[in-house]
């Protein structure tokens, strides 16, 4: 496996585009499109948020029916959530509005909206943005860079990614982009995320590889604890590199999952150091423990703990504050056969094992923790199952953000 350039049009036969269609802000793209030629077989996870925005239901309902997909619209600044009948009637524009410009039918058209909860969206601009989209898409890197930026909201920088492999003696490529900043929380975070591949898979297939890596890759983020109405993660598969079809577990599935998850993963740090108002990419990195989905629990405790994002932004090795998230994670434990570690700028310190503060230099432990990734390692002694979670620091930014978001 390779890392290419690009994102979402890094496979073959994807083409995107991107326009400013005034719905929210001035002086910049605020709408997307992704497209393929041929039609896709699709995958995709939403949020579990009992509030669902229009777009999660209009989604939901399509990669359930097991129709073929062939392009995703997108929009930045108003979510389309909290609209009721209305949202959902938008929906529907949307698509008939992409499939008359593209020659398709509507269910053949995926619709995913971000920005502000509970605004109106105003359909004529929506329409002229969905004609202004439609003649301007182009296979280019640069076209799917420029979508990618269009769907940002308080994001600070794009978040795009390609890789190539082999499967069945011929190149596959898998390429993918995605938005999150705030209101990101597990299950599954808070974003949009859009992946493309020309591998030749089926549904079945498709949709066991998404559901079976969220839990260790976009499931494992969170910013602020606050799940999202628009959670949407989507995956499109062409089958343009022409391999044979993955259809049954094997060994061809196991080279596309793992290629999937290296994108997946790639996003999921992306969003998590992107935080609003982060300055630090923080990660927690749980080994020995006796299971799976207690590693992730005792991991996601750790990043998603207030008091120990508000120590990795002071730099201060208050390292109590984990072993607190630890302990009131549910996860059962001896605390006094835990191991906690600092990484960061190539350093790794040992800060507490025995059940005590280790003899480490406060200096040194400073200097690491004002590294912009930051690790926490603990070994937990207890079996041999692990699992990494991504989050960021807490700064006085994360508030500033939030207090006027809407105006």
């Amino acid at each position: 496996m390779k890392r290419i350039d690009g994102g979402v049009t890094a496979a073959r036969g994807f083409k995107a585009s991107s326009t400013a269609a005034g719905l929210k802000y001035k002086n910049r793209d605020d709408m997307a499109l992704i497209y393929s030629d041929n039609p896709c077989v699709c995958a995709g996870t939403f949020t579990t948020n009992v509030v669902k925005a229009a777009p999660v239901i209009w989604d939901r309902n399509i990669v359930e029916s097991g129709n073929t997909v062939n392009a995703i619209v997108i929009n930045s600044g108003i979510a389309n959530a909290c609209t009721g009948k209305q949202g959902l009637d938008t929906c529907a524009l949307e698509a008939r509005e992409v499939a008359a410009g593209l020659g398709i039918e509507p269910s053949a058209v995926l619709v995913c909206s971000t920005g502000v909860i509970g605004a109106g969206m105003p359909q004529d601009k929506l329409q002229n943005g969905i004609k202004a989209l439609c003649p301007k898409l182009s296979d280019s890197l640069e076209a799917g860079t420029a979508a990618e930026r269009a769907i940002m909201t308080t994001d600070t920088r794009p978040k795009e990614v390609a890789f190539s492999f082999e499967i069945g003696g011929k190149t596959v490529r898998i390429g993918g982009m995605c938005k999150g900043s705030g209101m990101i929380h597990p299950n599954m975070c808070t974003m949009l995320a859009f992946i493309t591949t020309d591998a030749a898979i089926s549904k079945q297939m498709l949709t066991k590889a998404l559901r079976e890596d969220v839990p260790d890759s976009f499931n494992m983020i969170s910013i602020d604890g606050d799940t999202s109405t628009n959670d949407t993660a989507l995956v499109l598969a062409n089958g343009q590199a022409g391999n044979p079809l993955i259809d049954s577990p094997g060994a061809d599935y196991e080279t596309f999952a793992k290629a999937l998850h290296a994108v997946t993963v790639f996003l999921s740090k992306r969003i998590a150091e992107d935080g609003e108002g982060a300055t630090a990419l923080f990660a927690c990195r749980v080994t020995g423990a006796d299971t799976k989905e207690n590693a992730r629990t005792l991991a996601k405790s750790v990043i998603c703990s207030s008091l120990t994002k508000a120590m990795i932004f002071g730099h201060d090795c208050n390292f109590g504050r984990i072993l607190c998230a630890l302990g009131y994670s549910s996860v059962s434990f001896d605390p006094d056969n835990v191991d906690l570690y600092f990484e960061g700028g190539g350093k790794t310190i040992h800060i507490y094992g025995g059940g005590q503060a280790l003899a480490y230099s406060e200096e040194e432990a400073t200097a690491v923790l004002s590294q912009p990734e930051v690790t926490a390692v603990v070994d937990m002694h207890m079996g041999c199952c692990g699992a990494e979670a991504w989050g960021c620091d807490l700064s006085f930014d994360y508030v500033k953000i939030n207090a006027d978001y809407r105006s």
